[in-house]
């Protein structure tokens, strides 16, 4: 058997040196509003750094037990326990979704919810981090539930499910969840801090050839080949990436090319991942891939069935600066340099379902690094530095910067209609669900 040649890495060692020469001269960013009294803001904090042994626990049990998508019971039971330890009041099986959690505290007025992820990724575990996701949001909720009292307002937490491919945001969200939520904090593990980084909208299509069987060799005139359909649209497909924004991307795998080399293949399938920065080029780009299946129909004489978005549709990061940037001071506090965006290549991402939420009202979904520049998400690797010391830094980081985001939008309304205002210039509301239809 031979062996696969290996990559080169010189790229991506030039690539590691460039941006680590960015970030060491790069500024964080920065914002203009005052937030939340600095009194109030320091017992925050503090209630995170004493208690947090009780993150730790979480996000290690978490780790050491990883649960996939829509699986992940004995997950959102460890985050329940420790928040009605902590005396809240807690929904699990909430939107439709057995895994879902939600809690909160206060009435009326504004209404932050804190999210938590807690699926993991097949074979590799927490590969994502997301044992840091949930641990983080869960702190953030609780130390920010302390000053309610004093903020006003709301402060939610919602557990949400199969972040990995399963949609659990926009599920909640068809399901009414979040409708009387004003902004939305959460966070991601990563190689860096950033307070702002892309993330690609994300559809998936299966495309499935059905031809006409024949025998190979005595009388392959009579037979339409599916397998070719597939493979014509694999060729279609790789041909139009040079036509593509580089920012976007498309990959996909053959997984029905038929049964036997003697026999035409009567049916023949294919799955692709289309990816895109902007709601608008994402439906452009699936439009085109469309085109190309039905192409390859024509060229083969088969016929085509596409079966778009079995698990919901993924639109980009619509990210909101204003709070972003509350978030990114207080990362400050912790001795973190919160970048922002293009310091880091845009193009080192994926996609995430917190994309659907953030065009239905402001959100933030900054990055935390783990300490190595080096880590690439969905890698045995990562799965590591989440379980280790440089994790464990990022939960009670992370739990302090969205707890003090979250007090800072509660008690600051100069800040609130930044926000809002932000968010209402960059067009406001989309109607999730109806775009691609």
């Amino acid at each position: 058997m031979t062996q696969p040649v290996q990559p080169d890495e010189s790229y991506l060692r030039a690539v590691a040196a460039a941006t680590e020469k960015a970030v060491a001269s790069a500024e964080p960013l920065r914002s203009a509003h005052a937030g939340a009294d600095e009194a109030l803001l320091a017992e925050v904090e503090r209630w995170v750094t004493e208690h947090g042994g009780d993150l730790l626990g979480l996000s290690h049990e978490l780790h050491a037990d990883p649960e996939e998508a829509y699986a992940e019971h004995r997950s959102v039971a460890r985050a329940a326990e420790l928040l009605r330890n902590f005396g809240h009041d807690v929904e699990v099986g909430v939107g439709g979704l057995d895994t879902a959690l939600r809690t909160g505290v206060g009435s009326d007025g504004p209404h932050v919810a804190v999210l938590a992820e807690y699926d993991a990724l097949p074979g590799i575990g927490h590969g994502c981090g997301h044992n840091i996701i949930c641990s983080a949001g869960v702190g953030g909720f609780l130390a920010a539930a302390t000053a309610a009292g004093r903020t006003g307002g709301r402060v939610s937490l919602f557990g949400t499910p199969a972040e990995e491919g399963g949609g659990g945001k926009e599920h909640l969200a068809r399901a009414g969840v979040f409708d009387d939520v004003d902004a939305v904090v959460m966070l991601h593990p990563f190689s860096h801090d950033i307070a702002t980084h892309p993330f690609l909208g994300r559809r998936q299509v299966e495309v499935v050839f059905h031809g006409v069987a024949a025998h190979a060799s005595a009388q392959p005139f009579m037979g339409r080949n599916a397998l070719d359909a597939v493979v014509a649209t694999y060729q279609g497909v790789a041909a139009m990436r040079q036509h593509m924004p580089s920012t976007d991307r498309i990959h996909g795998v053959i997984t029905d090319g038929g049964k036997r080399p003697n026999v035409v293949p009567d049916r023949a399938a294919a799955l692709f991942y289309v990816r895109s920065a902007e709601p608008g080029s994402l439906q452009d780009l699936a439009q085109r891939v469309e085109s190309i299946a039905h192409g390859a129909a024509a060229m083969t004489g088969c016929g085509v069935e596409l079966n778009w978005d079995h698990n919901p549709a993924y639109l980009p990061i619509r990210h909101n600066d204003a709070l972003a940037a509350r978030w990114a001071q207080h990362q400050a506090r912790r001795g973190r340099t919160s970048l922002p965006r293009g310091i880091v290549p845009d193009y080192l991402t994926g996609s995430t379902d917190l994309g659907n939420l953030s065009f239905r009202m402001p959100a933030i979904h900054p990055m935390i690094g783990l300490g190595d520049a080096n880590l690439s998400l969905h890698t045995e690797g990562f799965a590591a530095a989440a379980g280790s010391a440089a994790g464990d830094a990022a939960v009670i980081d992370g739990a302090i910067g969205l707890a003090l985001t979250t007090v800072d939008y509660l008690t600051d309304g100069a800040l609130r209609d930044a926000v809002r205002d932000e968010f209402d210039a960059a067009g406001g509301p989309l109607d999730v669900p109806n775009y691609f239809s």
